[in-house]
């Protein structure tokens, strides 16, 4: 396990993020915690993930991409939108800046953006606390994807309801989707939508 200095890394993110995704980042800790403890994950690893997320989030395009060009592996559809590119850098600040080695809080970071097919249920936890968080997520939003954790198979059909939100909201945006996460959302579609 790897264990962190919460002093240090929470005055690291005051200096690195703005104030809206600082409380943003507290709250995707606090709520990574409540649903590790429902789901029988590991509160400590779900803490660390949370509150390290979003760590690049600030970060310029520009500083990203040299990051990602130079030091990370990342597919194709990762480049379509900047808005994903905090993702993988976070996890590389995660493991440089704090000495982060545990694989499964370090994929958590790297895929709480668009996510991949056949996620760990620590995976699905950090991704659905990223979404749900009570800090800065509209309530309504909320609303639609946290009675979904109370059905049988709950951290699927949450996961599905926040790629539902997911994909309209970029759409909408006429923002370009990653294939991977239409692939993801016809996974689940296919699993628990088809009655």
């Amino acid at each position: 396990m790897d264990y962190i200095s919460k002093k240090e890394v929470i005055n690291w993110l005051k200096e690195h993020l703005d104030k809206e995704r600082f409380e943003h980042s507290l709250g995707v800790a606090e709520t990574a915690i409540e649903l590790s403890k429902r789901f029988n994950l590991n509160i400590d690893k779900a803490y660390t993930a949370g509150l390290l997320h979003d760590c690049a989030k600030c970060f310029s395009k520009n500083e990203s991409l040299e990051i990602m060009n130079n030091f990370l592996q990342v597919e194709d559809c990762e480049l379509i939108n900047p808005k994903t590119f905090h993702a993988p850098v976070g996890a590389y600040i995660a493991e440089k800046e704090f000495g982060i080695t545990d694989s499964e809080i370090l994929s958590a970071i790297r895929w709480h953006t668009i996510g991949k097919l056949d996620m760990s249920d620590f995976e699905k936890v950090i991704f659905i606390a990223d979404k749900i968080e009570p800090r800065t997520r509209p309530i309504e939003y909320i609303n639609k994807i946290k009675p979904r954790l109370d059905e049988e198979n709950g951290l699927d059909k949450a996961l599905l309801e926040c790629y539902k939100g997911t994909i309209k909201s970029l759409a909408d945006r006429e923002l370009k989707i990653c294939i991977t996460t239409i692939e993801i959302y016809n996974e689940l579609l296919n699993k628990y939508e088809k009655n």
